[in-house]
């Protein structure tokens, strides 16, 4: 399966929304579309998750690497509208304590 990704820019806020999956195949187009988001002071980098059936590590490397270039460029990252399935990998990994995570229904801070 592939990986759509639509990003929809607003002043400092940059919402991404991905559909599909995000895996070894996907995750460098991810990263590519990701990190130049980053790269502006204040840029709040909102990322919707609600469409995403699966990650793998790989992806999960892409959301600690565009975290890392959040952090060095003063922008923010969050991560929106995960299924519980999805959730429960960054809470295994211990990335839900270092990574803005916003449940659904509630909304980017």
């Amino acid at each position: 399966m592939n990986l759509d990704i639509r990003v929809e820019e607003l002043e400092s806020q940059k919402n991404v929304f991905l559909a599909g999956e995000i895996d070894t195949y996907t995750a460098p187009k991810l990263k590519e579309t990701l990190v130049p988001l980053t790269e502006g002071s204040g840029v709040e980098v909102v990322v919707d998750l609600s469409e995403v059936q699966y990650i793998d590590s790989t992806g999960l490397g892409v959301f600690v690497g565009v975290l890392k270039a959040s952090d060095s460029n003063d922008s923010t990252l969050t991560l929106v509208g995960m299924s519980e399935r999805i959730k429960r990998l960054f809470v295994i990994t211990g990335l839900d304590e270092v990574m803005n995570i916003v449940d659904r229904g509630e909304e980017a801070k």
